[in-house]
């Protein structure tokens, strides 16, 4: 995955990564500075930074006030045509990607310039779906 995104590989890269990797939700910078209490804060925010510059990983704002990341695929660029919808669940607070279902193309008024888009859908998450109809 490193040479594609065109980073140099390193020890920290390299376990940031895996610990990315791992997520089956998005991720905070919370998450992995819990999750790597031996890797400097300043690293850990060094490389996130990196990964993100790289298309490696993309950020989420699902409304939650921590920013998540979700590590990219192979063939995404993180262009505008290559942006999903998002899912934040109101119970367990994890956010998916949902990599199938593309943002829809607005067409904007004449002399507006799209940058960016932010597409999170909210609501209760399969496995806490699940989880209510066993009476958990």
């Amino acid at each position: 995955m490193f040479a594609l995104r065109k980073i140099r590989p390193t020890a920290i890269r390299t376990m940031v990564l895996r610990a990315m990797i791992g997520h089956t939700s998005a991720f905070s910078l919370p998450d992995l500075e819990e999750e790597l209490a031996t890797v400097d804060k300043s690293t850990l925010s060094r490389t996130i930074r990196l990964f993100h510059e790289h298309h490696l990983i993309h950020s989420i704002d699902d409304g939650s006030g921590t920013v998540k990341y979700s590590v990219c695929r192979d063939d995404c660029q993180c262009a505008l045509g290559d942006l999903h919808v998002h899912f934040h669940c109101n119970r367990c607070g994890n956010t998916y990607c949902m990599e199938h279902i593309s943002i829809p193309n607005i067409a904007l008024p004449e002399k507006f310039t799209l940058e960016s888009v932010n597409f999170v859908m909210k609501g209760i998450c399969a496995q806490c779906s699940d989880k209510s109809r066993r009476g958990q």
